[in-house]
């Protein structure tokens, strides 16, 4: 199985002046152009799955610029299997470049009604034992244990508390399993009025007791949902850092704890690790010029 150079992650620090607060960005966005950042992770332990139960073909869901269908292709390109996309809604005329792109990569898509992908209904006889079906985000107990083991990057009783953005609760629930006993765990939703977040995220983490904490408040509007307040915050952020963002996760990540530091959430002497989970193929949709970077 191709395996991933994690000598090209840096832990980045991120000055905050005047706070006696020390924030680490994890940069998982640096060790693949593709397969960036904990897609890799949610993916590794069903590819090692399907290539040991000699599987030809990875079945898998997302929308139109869903960084997992991408890396799901090119994961399964460089293994040498073949991959299927069902995409959520109706084929559009013109395809976004993430669709493009995981094309290029010999990827397979089908397009359904948005009911029929909630539902996760499978438009094609998928009982053939030679295709593995990961749901979307890669949600499920292996996607939750590949992410755990992002914290074997980093020392992570170092640290008070950890961060990262979350969407299905696949990374969130493989983080809290992985975390120190007293390091808080905290997800902060991209999504809006996402209520069974918690509960997903619980189902994933098997007899781990540990807990975390869902954030609510910075999803901006809603999946891939943006304000002329959160662009700003990008390119300032970025200006500041050199650390780059998308809007539908890294952005709503860096932006709640900005605000959250200014609002005096953390006690002195906090450790904060911030996970960049990848992944900017959002940005791809914006105006040129909207971001620096």
């Amino acid at each position: 199985m191709t395996a991933i150079n994690s000598r090209l992650i840096t832990l980045d620090p991120v000055s905050y002046p005047g706070k006696d607060i020390i924030v680490d960005v994890l940069r998982l966005d640096k060790i693949h152009p593709v397969i960036s950042g904990n897609k890799w992770y949610k993916l590794r332990f069903y590819l090692k799955q399907a290539i040991e139960q000699h599987k030809k073909t990875i079945c898998t869901f997302g929308g139109a610029w869903s960084n997992h269908i991408v890396a799901t292709a090119a994961a399964c390109a460089e293994n040498g299997l073949q991959s299927i996309g069902i995409i959520r809604g109706e084929k559009p005329a013109v395809l976004s470049n993430t669709l493009q792109e995981a094309i290029g990569y010999g990827m397979q898509l089908y397009f359904t009604s948005r009911e029929d992908f909630r539902n996760k209904k499978i438009p094609f006889d998928n009982s053939h034992e030679s295709i593995l079906t990961v749901l979307e985000g890669g949600f499920g107990i292996p996607g939750a244990e590949g992410a755990s083991t992002i914290l074997e990057l980093v020392q992570p009783g170092n640290y008070t508390d950890i961060f990262c953005a979350c969407g299905t609760g696949t990374m969130l629930a493989g983080l809290a399993m992985a975390a120190a006993p007293q390091t808080r765990v905290t997800g902060i939703s991209v999504l809006k009025n996402h209520t069974g977040l918690e509960k997903d995220t619980r189902s994933l983490m098997g007899t781990s007791k540990k807990d975390f904490t869902v954030m609510h408040d910075f999803h901006q509007g809603g999946y891939a949902k943006k304000t002329e307040a959160l662009i700003d915050f990008m390119n300032r952020f970025y200006s500041q850092t050199g650390i780059p963002s998308d809007f539908v996760y890294t952005g709503k990540l860096f932006y709640a704890l900005d605000q959250l530091l200014a609002e005096g959430y953390f006690a002195p002497h906090s450790r904060i690790l911030a996970i960049h989970s990848g992944g900017l193929q959002g940005n791809s949709s914006l105006e040129n010029g909207t971001l620096i970077f």
